[in-house]
């Protein structure tokens, strides 16, 4: 197995601790330590610690668009794909200790100069909520009202990842992969 190159380890680095502790709690000089990296080759790479959060940011929202894709191109009805990513969801916070969207998460510290970052979370955002649209599409033959289910199975997706970040259980995810199923029936 190919070792990865300095550019790999800073970002996967970086994308742990970001995960773990947040954009705004991880300075450059800890992850050049943890990468086990010179500063040079760390700015050769990542002109700043937001670029590097925008590499992260993009690298995961490629990911879930894979997903969405596989999901869209799979034999499962729109109600076993939304069932699918909701348990998907509750696989994801369990794995990561409940710490929620690292979208939200990012979003939250950021501000208004932050330009590159709040475009990525928008980015990612606009995605998930078009996934879920083109989901209701499947079902309901009406594109208005098709649009307006996917935006509700949108807005149950963050809302369920909230409250089981700020509860530390799944009860929200099961409450809303359910009521996600019953809206696409």
């Amino acid at each position: 197995m190919k070792k990865p190159n300095a550019k790999e380890r800073i970002l996967e680095t970086a994308g742990e601790l970001f995960f773990q502790r947040g954009y705004s709690g991880v300075g450059i000089n800890e992850i050049i330590e943890k990468a086990g990296t010179a500063k040079a080759s760390f700015y050769q790479h990542f002109p700043s610690k937001e670029s590097l959060c925008e590499a992260w940011l993009q690298e995961m929202h490629d990911r879930s668009t894979d997903t969405h894709a596989r999901l869209l191109g799979s034999d499962l009805s729109p109600q076993e794909m939304a069932a699918a990513y909701f348990t998907h969801l509750a696989d994801f916070l369990k794995a990561g200790d409940f710490r929620g969207c690292p979208y939200s998460n990012t979003g939250a510290v950021s501000d208004e100069n932050c330009c590159g970052i709040l475009k990525l979370i928008r980015l990612h955002k606009e995605s998930t909520r078009k996934f879920f649209r083109e989901i209701a599409s499947l079902s309901i033959p009406d594109a208005a009202r098709a649009e307006a289910i996917g935006d509700r199975l949108f807005v149950l997706y963050s809302g369920a990842t909230a409250e089981a970040q700020n509860l530390k259980t799944l009860w929200p995810v099961e409450i809303a992969r359910d009521a996600a199923v019953e809206l696409l029936s």
